[in-house]
């Protein structure tokens, strides 16, 4: 499935393909103004790129506009068309690779320091998208592969894995690091992981054994770990590349009904992240007694957090989650981290959690 994080990514991929794809195009008519001098043979090589690459965003557009009527959930075979294309856009973007690196290597026309500098630039953009794509590809296949051999399957006790990034390493730079990102995910994360299968398999033995002695600490364990997992699976998901920008839908008008504005919200969001005591989160909540958002502090992820709500949007404010690029300077990695947002996909998880209501007492 390419429903990696809300009914809604099939539209934000086939947004992405339409932006990679106009981009390579504006490239290739760089090219050929940064190299004059470029022979015959290589000029209809590149003019041959732009309605390939014009084409395939025309097709985008076209398959956007047909989705228009599905604001939620869209028809099953959107999956099947999104896959064949982003497989047409990495074969046309590693062939014009390929042929740019070899048109450099046999052609003086693009030596000079202009035409060599576009010609690397629209290299390494294009090879950004598909490295991208590609890291993108591979996870809907692995998610898709389980899904179709155990559609419901439940977790078993200790079988918690780590979930894949669902962007490159470096996709949130300027704003959050590569290396930051890396010993976040691959050594954090997986360290809850591996702490919440413990806990969970000791405590299956101490069921099994009617040995308890130890049930305090290893109850700890899990909801520290189980805690720290599952916040970070979702704080990976709300954060994009292309996010930023303002909430939307449903979201945006309940954050004006709660704190009177978004821009209100997120002052207040941000204060409470950056005045969280020691290693902890900030964390947008759905309650469904009281039928509001409210914006929580939560150390070691249990304190200064109530039971009985949703999480709706959580900020890491661990110090492994900025340390390398901020230091000690919190204030500005939060400030940094609302342009990764992805608000869409926000008010997506607000909309279902509104759906609870209980007797409000």
């Amino acid at each position: 499935m390419l429903f990696v994080y809300g009914a809604l990514m099939p539209v934000r991929v086939m947004e992405l393909i339409r932006h990679w794809k106009l981009q390579e195009k504006e490239h290739a008519a760089f090219i050929m103004q940064a190299s004059p001098e470029l022979e015959p043979q290589y000029v209809q090589l590149i003019q041959s790129w732009e309605p390939v690459f014009s084409q395939t965003a025309h097709y985008t557009n076209q398959r956007l506009d047909e989705w228009l009527p599905y604001p939620t959930r869209l028809p099953a075979y959107v999956e099947q068309t999104i896959e064949s294309l982003i497989d047409a856009a990495l074969e046309q973007s590693r062939t014009y690779i390929d042929q740019l690196s070899q048109l450099m290597e046999r052609t003086a026309a693009v030596s000079t320091p202009l035409s060599r500098t576009v010609m690397l630039h629209a290299i390494r953009e294009s090879n950004y998208y598909v490295g991208l794509m590609s890291a993108y590809r591979q996870g809907a296949n692995r998610s898709s592969s389980r899904e179709q051999s155990a559609p419901l399957q439940r977790v078993p006790v200790g079988g918690h894995q780590l979930p894949p990034l669902p962007y490159a390493y470096d996709a949130l730079e300027p704003y959050i690091d590569e290396q930051t990102m890396r010993i976040h995910h691959d050594i954090h994360h997986q360290a809850y992981v591996d702490g919440l299968n413990k806990a969970e398999l000791q405590l299956q033995a101490a069921r099994e054994s009617n040995r308890f002695e130890l049930v305090k600490h290893w109850e700890r364990e899990l909801a520290f770990n189980g805690a720290g997992h599952y916040l970070h699976t979702l704080f990976w998901s709300i954060m994009s590349p292309y996010g930023g920008g303002e909430p939307v839908g449903a979201l945006s008008q309940q954050l004006r009904t709660d704190f009177g504005s978004p821009a209100a919200f997120q002052r207040q969001f941000s204060e409470a992240a950056i005045k969280v005591e020691g290693g902890g989160w900030a964390l947008l909540v759905w309650s469904p007694r009281s039928r509001r958002l409210e914006i929580l502090m939560a150390e070691k992820h249990q304190n200064l957090s109530q039971w009985d709500v949703v999480p709706i949007l959580a900020l890491d404010v661990w110090e492994h989650a900025y340390y390398l690029k901020h230091q000690n300077n919190r204030a500005d990695y939060v400030q940094s981290w609302w342009n990764v947002v992805i608000w869409p996909f926000v008010n997506e998880r607000f909309e279902e959690a509104r759906k609870l209501t209980w007797a409000p007492y």
